[in-house]
This record gives C-alpha cells, structure tokens and sequence, in this order.
C-alpha cells in the first residue's frame, strides 16, 4: 500500500512516502507563501523519485493543526482532493507522533473520508485593506 503523509502548518513543508509501514523518503522544503506554487510539484517529484505516479497513493496521511491557517487550508485542501480523485483513504490527527498514528490508522483500514483543520484558536478574519 503507497501511502503519502504530509504536513503545511508552518513555512517548512514536509511530505513523506512509504510503502506499507516502510519509509522510502521523507524531505522538508522552505514552502511558505509558495505553497499553494509547490505542493503539487514536490508531490509529483516524490511520486517520481519512487516510479510511482498519482495513481498509486492508496493513503493519505495529514498533520491537522494547530498551526498556520493558511498552510493548513492549503495542504488539506490538497490532501482531501488527492484523496477523492483517487478513491483513496484520508486519515488526519495531531502531536508529536501525528505520522507514526496516520500511517498506522491507514494501514488498519481507517478512513476518515476528508480530514478538517483543527487550527488551535478561534479563526481571525480582517478587514479588508483598502
């Protein structure tokens, strides 16, 4: 089972492919606010490293929050769509061990459907600047 986690909720992304409960890379990049420029890109280059194509990712693994609310909406968003377009499992949780629980949880079956940022505070809009 290909299973692809992944975690935005700070300036440095990190995505990680294993097969079954083996890691077969995991890589941080300095994302930012290119995320939304990148995130497809540095998946496609995984994916590629490892002679695997979209197709393939059976599980999807995420960081949930708290952190940034732009990275999070970003890298769910991301997640979630992988996810429906490939008919594939989406589990998300939180902490310190958050990829050792997703990568766990998928392999025992679980599947969360679509996985909502818990962003750890009450979402602050602004105004608009004029």
């Amino acid at each position: 089972m290909i299973l692809l986690t992944m975690r935005t909720d700070k300036p440095e992304a990190e995505l990680a492919l294993y097969e079954d409960a083996t890691l077969l890379e995991q890589f941080h990049w300095e994302a930012h606010r290119q995320l939304a420029e990148t995130i497809h890109a540095q998946i496609e280059a995984l994916l590629t490293k490892h002679n695997k194509v979209w197709a393939d990712v059976q599980g999807i693994g995420c960081y949930q929050g708290p952190g940034s609310f732009t990275g999070l909406r970003i890298g769910l968003s991301v997640a979630n769509a992988l996810a429906a377009a490939n008919q594939a499992a989406i589990v998300g949780t939180t902490g310190e061990d958050w990829q050792e629980q997703v990568v766990n949880a998928l392999l025992k079956g679980k599947n969360q459907q679509t996985v909502i940022p818990q962003y750890g505070a009450p979402v602050h809009i602004t105004q608009q600047k004029k």
